[in-house]
């Protein structure tokens, strides 16, 4: 009988396993090397892609800042000239006022009636004066109360006085000042 060593075969055959396993091991370790650095270099160009992104939105976000202000002190000097316009239409409006309050009352002065004190205030008007008699003052009255620029004229108080040996009559009339719409 013949007996065949085969013990070199089998070590033979284990090296060679052994080596094309160590190949195989090494092979994956250097895919997985070449996966994690291309992974690992597609995550830092995706990263300096984002935080020039985010650098970029910061730039805008700083220019609106500033766009924000500027029509933030639009607004404010918008509403300081509004307020200026109202006060000058206010001033304007109380200008003219007493002008037309005083030439309507000249107006309505008759004859043989004589002013002697005038004063407004608050839309509020007091005037004293003296008549010839009380058909004067009515008539006064009626014309006062039928300017645009005089409304409610009420007779406040009347009175006899005598002056050089005449009698005359003493009157005091309150009344409103009216704006006329136009």
């Amino acid at each position: 009988m013949i007996r065949i060593n085969l013990l070199p075969v089998r070590a033979a055959q284990k090296k060679e396993r052994l080596r094309v396993q160590m190949s195989i091991l090494v092979l994956s370790l250097l895919a997985v090397s070449v996966a994690c650095g291309a992974a690992y270099f597609q995550m830092t160009v995706r990263i300096k892609d984002k935080e020039q992104e985010v650098s970029s939105v910061e730039a805008q976000i700083r220019q609106l800042k500033k766009k924000i202000g500027e029509v933030s002190r639009y607004k404010q000097l918008q509403t300081d000239l509004t307020k200026k316009l109202e006060i000058l239409k206010v001033l304007k409006d109380g200008r003219s006022g007493p002008v037309h309050l005083l030439d309507e009352l000249n107006h309505a002065l008759p004859d043989k009636l004589w002013l002697t004190a005038y004063s407004a205030s608050g839309g509020v008007v007091k005037i004293d004066g003296i008549a010839a008699d009380e058909n004067v003052v009515a008539s006064f009255m009626e014309r006062l109360g039928a300017s645009p620029y005089y409304g409610q004229v009420e007779l406040n108080g009347l009175s006899q006085l005598v002056r050089n040996g005449v009698k005359l009559q003493k009157f005091t009339l309150n009344c409103m000042a009216i704006k006329p719409v136009k």
